[in-house]
Order: C-alpha cells, then structure tokens, then sequence
C-alpha cells in the first residue's frame, strides 16, 4: 500500500515539513556529488563518514573508518572499528561521532530510500506540525530521531554498519498522527496481483498496520541499519513510532487547536 494524501485540512502553512523535506533533498544530492549516483545514492566513505555508526555510540572514543577488502568477486569497502579484534591504526578526520547522529538523520542511501521517506512525511508531517506548532514540532521531528536511532543502537550495539535516514523521526511523526488523527482518511494505492486500485484507508489501519510489520521484521531478527545495500532498520522504526505515540500530546499547542471533526 503507498499512502498519496490525506483529508484532513491545514489552517496553516506547513513551512518546517517544507523545510525538512528540502534539505533532506538539498543533503541527499550533495552527498552524491562525487563517485555517487543519483538512483544509486552517496559513495561508500560519504556514508561511513557521515552515517551513525552503532559501535562508535555504544564505544566512546573508539571511532571507525572505511578500509578495502578482497572478498571472491574482488576488492569491496568495510567499515572497521578501534577495538575490533585484528584492527589497529587510527582512521583520518571525521566528523565528531555526537554530530554523526544529526547528519545520518539527513542523509538516504539511495532514491526510493528518501523517496519513500519524503512521501510520508508530506504526506503525515502537516497535520502534526498544525497541531504541535512549528518550534515544537522541530523538537518533536529531532527528539523522535535521537530516539530512534537510541533504539537501533540498544538492539545492535556492535554494529558497524552506518545508519541513514528520517525514517526514524518521520516514524515519530506517524505515531503522533495515529493519536491525533486516528479518524482520518488517506487516499491509498494498492496493488492486487497485477491490478491497482486507490481506496480510502483509516488512518488508524494504515498506520498500525505499518507498525505491526515493522514489529514483525524485527521480532523476527530481519533488522540491520539502513546502508547503502538497502536494509531496513525496524527498531529504529519501532522506537520512533513508539515515542510519537507516548509524547506527542507534551508537544500539542496547549491553544489554538482542536481535533478537526472527520465524516
């Protein structure tokens, strides 16, 4: 199912959605602008670089870098960590790792990686945004994401493999609007074998059922951070989507909004 829009209106101007979507954008094509492709995403050491490497956060002061290894189909990129058995040397300059954990938020691996992204947040981001107002609602977005990520590092402390994405902030935004808006209607695609219709969906629905199947992916062991060979990270998804729904009322304007009646 691919959500395409809401119907639930906007008294204001989503100006911090807009902002957000465009320099997830403006991030995303000047991390591609050398040995990066524009489908393919950045290269493999602007993602070591600039990604959130698990071990380095759960490791304080052990840092990480990009190092070429032979594997049978030839010569590939690795990231390997101070402290790893085996590993010695020290990596070149990089960014601090604190300030890792806010550029991975704004930075994707590939097209449909922040493609798919960007939709829901146009899609969900407005309507939280109305109800939260602008300067909460960038704390709610950046808390969300610093939330996620935590989540992704608790399941999988050692690993060194970098994590990009808004998934887990925009996975905030979902579980504030599945609270907020639980009555809304959003106009879906769906695709039946090899036929397609758009249905209306609950957001109640669409939304849990998303969260369920990241639930199951993850129960399930599938979980490794987003890279640039396309794998998903569910807790951080998890831990996003749970944190919009235990905090997002602490973020609501306390005047000014109302929950818009929905038929």
């Amino acid at each position: 199912m691919f959500p395409l829009k809401d119907n639930i209106p906007n008294e204001r101007f989503p100006l911090v959605t807009l902002a957000l979507f465009v320099i997830n954008v403006v991030a995303y094509l000047l991390s591609i602008r050398h040995g990066g492709s524009f489908f393919g995403g950045p290269p493999s050491d602007v993602v070591a670089h600039y990604g959130a490497i698990p071990y380095e956060l759960a490791h304080p002061g052990k840092h990480c870098g990009l190092i070429s290894v032979q594997t049978p189909t030839g010569p590939a990129s690795s990231v390997a960590c101070q402290g790893q058995p085996g590993v010695l040397g020290t990596p070149g300059p990089q960014p601090a790792t604190w300030q890792t954990v806010f550029t991975a938020m704004f930075l994707h691996a590939s097209f449909l990686h922040i493609a798919g992204n960007m939709l829901f947040l146009a899609i969900f981001g407005p309507n939280v945004e109305e109800a939260t107002g602008r300067v909460r609602y960038i704390a709610f977005y950046l808390l969300g994401g610093l939330v996620a990520l935590a989540a992704q590092v608790a399941f999988d402390p050692s690993s060194t493999a970098p994590t990009l994405g808004a998934s887990g902030a925009i996975a905030a935004v979902l579980g504030g609007y599945i609270l907020l808006y639980p009555r809304a209607r959003v106009l879906t695609l769906v695709f039946i074998v090899f036929f397609a219709t758009l249905i209306e969906v609950p957001a109640v629905i669409l939304l849990g059922l998303w969260f369920l199947e990241q639930l199951y992916f993850g129960a399930a062991g599938a979980i490794s951070p987003i890279v640039a060979g396309g794998a998903v990270a569910y807790f951080a998804h998890v831990g996003g989507f749970i944190f919009g729904l235990a905090l997002v009322y602490v973020f609501v304007k306390r005047h000014g909004w109302a929950r818009p009646t929905v038929y």
